[in-house]
């Protein structure tokens, strides 16, 4: 879009915006989502557009009482789906200054990145219930919840109340036992759950 026409077409973005939201015709994720992908196609800005499509959207949604980005990175969401985000963008900005755009990957892919992050807040809110000690809540997660092959930030993610060291020191317990093998060091290193695990 050109520079001169951007302003206009922000205005006439956040107008449309409002109108429909004040209309209450449509699920306000959906208006949300459509709104963040106008924004991004438009593209008012040299080099951020993505950061303040990201932002808008968790203070968007947290207007509409969808508050889960205040307990789980809708930003950190995004960037682990990148590949995601970008090829549903690609198809829904296709044919968008002709009026012929289809929103509906672009909106498949946001709306699954909010269930998403609310099943991490259930699983998060579950694990703060559980009873025992924090080794226990670790030893229960990881066969119950844990992807097959799954890293140290995944647990830290799951299990907020759980220290690093803790999780190690579980970790460390269950590859003795044969329960988990693990590949790497460090920041890379990733531990996969055996047959045997219970």
């Amino acid at each position: 879009m050109s520079a001169p026409s951007t302003p206009f077409a922000i205005d006439d973005l956040i107008e449309r915006y409002e109108h429909a939201v004040a209309a209450g015709e449509h699920h306000p994720v959906l208006l949300t989502g459509l709104f963040v992908l106008d924004l991004l196609v438009i593209h008012p800005f040299e080099d951020g557009n993505g950061r303040v499509a990201r932002l808008l959207t968790g203070a968007m949604l947290s207007g509409h009482s969808y508050t889960v980005g205040r307990y789980v990175s809708l930003e950190q969401a995004i960037a682990e789906s990148a590949d995601a985000y970008y090829q549903a963008l690609l198809e829904s900005a296709h044919g968008w200054h002709e009026s012929a755009a289809d929103p509906w990957p672009w909106l498949a892919y946001v709306t699954g990145v909010i269930a998403e992050a609310y099943a991490v807040f259930a699983t998060r809110a579950a694990a703060a219930q559980t009873k025992g000690t924090k080794q226990h809540r670790v030893r229960e997660h990881i066969p119950r919840h844990a992807p097959s092959t799954f890293r140290l930030a995944e647990l830290r993610t799951a299990l907020p109340c759980v220290s690093d060291q803790t999780i190690r020191l579980v970790l460390e317990q269950l590859t003795g036992e044969g329960k988990v093998q693990s590949d790497g060091t460090g920041r890379s290193a990733t531990w996969t759950r055996t047959t045997n695990t219970s």
